[in-house]
């Protein structure tokens, strides 16, 4: 029988949340719902909270509010509709989509989400590790790369300072004048295990030059270093740019993925 609990995590508490996302990455590129990386990248908000569900001691499903998204991880076997039915007192109207649990009644979203992975091999790149020194520039990069960024250096370093911290891999690329043109965010879940890239970043007055690719190279390179088995990105399918970049580093496609969305809504929604 199952007895399900959910709790509500800090960002100082997320370790077990963590620790069991990496446990249920595979190999290959995730399925869908959560990477670790995807905790961590959120981590660098002051209000996150992430969810841990439970039967006994044991997690068996992660997962937190990505905006209007309800993204969610569950471990192997799990029963998906006891977590769909508690996950919908988490469900307000707003919270229109769902990643990773199918809700009952809800419909697939059309818009979708390219899975890409990424094979080891060699590199030889201009990106370099992002060290507190660079705090700025990498901050700098992200503000540039993407309209409306809320990223801060303080968010990076609450980012570097969460449960997951230990798990990030950057990388910084500058243009031979010493510009910060491109940086990329990787994220380790254990040896023999996916990594992730979360987020990618190029400033719009350097794109065009490769620095984004060194910048993508570098932290796969950083994270098989690490013992990544593999490296995988995720990005809309509308984005034909960013798909681009990735197939000119030697990304290959291996799915699209589709949200669910809540009946009568617009089924295309941005990324947060």
């Amino acid at each position: 029988m199952i007895s399900l609990a959910r709790r509500r995590l800090t960002p100082a508490e997320t370790g077990p949340a963590l620790h069991a996302l990496s446990a249920w990455t595979p190999a290959d590129a995730p399925a869908g719902g959560l990477h670790p990386g995807d905790v961590g990248w959120y981590l660098r908000l002051d209000d996150a909270a992430v969810f841990l569900w439970t039967d006994g001691a044991a997690p068996v499903a992660a997962g937190f509010l990505d905006g209007p998204v309800l993204r969610v991880s569950a471990a192997p076997g799990a029963d998906l509709g006891a977590l769909a039915a508690d996950a919908g007192d988490l469900l307000e109207p707003g919270n229109d989509w769902s990643d990773g649990l199918p809700v009952p009644g809800w419909e697939r979203e059309q818009a979708g989400w390219v899975v890409m992975s990424w094979t080891p091999r060699p590199v030889r790149v201009r990106a370099r590790p992002v060290a507190d020194a660079d705090a700025a520039d990498r901050v700098l990069v992200q503000r540039s790369a993407f309209t409306g960024s809320t990223f801060t250096i303080e968010k990076w370093h609450a980012m570097k300072r969460s449960p997951a911290g230990e798990l990030a891999v950057e990388t910084l690329v500058r243009t031979p004048a010493g510009e910060p043109a491109a940086a990329a965010t990787g994220w380790f879940a254990g040896v023999g295990r996916c990594g992730l890239l979360e987020p990618v970043g190029t400033a719009p007055g350097h794109r065009g030059h490769g620095y984004g690719r060194d910048a993508v190279l570098g932290t796969c390179a950083a994270l098989v270093q690490r013992g990544a088995s593999a490296v995988a990105v995720l990005t809309p399918s509308s984005n034909h740019a960013a798909v681009a970049l990735y197939r000119s580093a030697g990304f290959t496609v291996l799915r699209e993925n589709h949200d669910w969305v809540r009946p009568g809504r617009d089924s295309a929604h941005a990324s947060v």
